[in-house]
């Protein structure tokens, strides 16, 4: 018998902006980036990558292999993924 499986999503189980904010906020923190990464991916996986890819003006195919977590996106890359997605980054001293 074989048994199927769902890939986990956290923002299935994110019920507010706040708890998307803290889940994003801590993985921004985090020392390794490819976690923030992550985080993006879960992201537009959640709001669909079809959607974020027309938002960001790159393809489908781009996006997927940004959020992989085999190449490190550049900043403009994750910033323009973080302009679709709308969120704000703001700097704390």
């Amino acid at each position: 018998m074989k048994t199927e499986t769902n890939v986990y999503n956290p923002f299935d189980y994110l019920l507010t902006d706040a708890e998307i904010g803290d889940y994003l906020s801590q993985a921004f923190l985090e020392d390794d980036p490819a976690i923030f990464v992550t985080a993006l991916s879960h992201a537009v996986k959640h709001k669909g990558v079809a959607f974020i890819a027309d938002k960001t003006g790159l393809n489908r195919e781009s996006l997927y292999k940004t959020l992989s977590g085999k190449t490190q996106p550049t900043w403009n890359t994750v910033q323009r993924i973080m302009k679709a997605l709308e969120i704000k980054l703001q700097l704390v001293t």
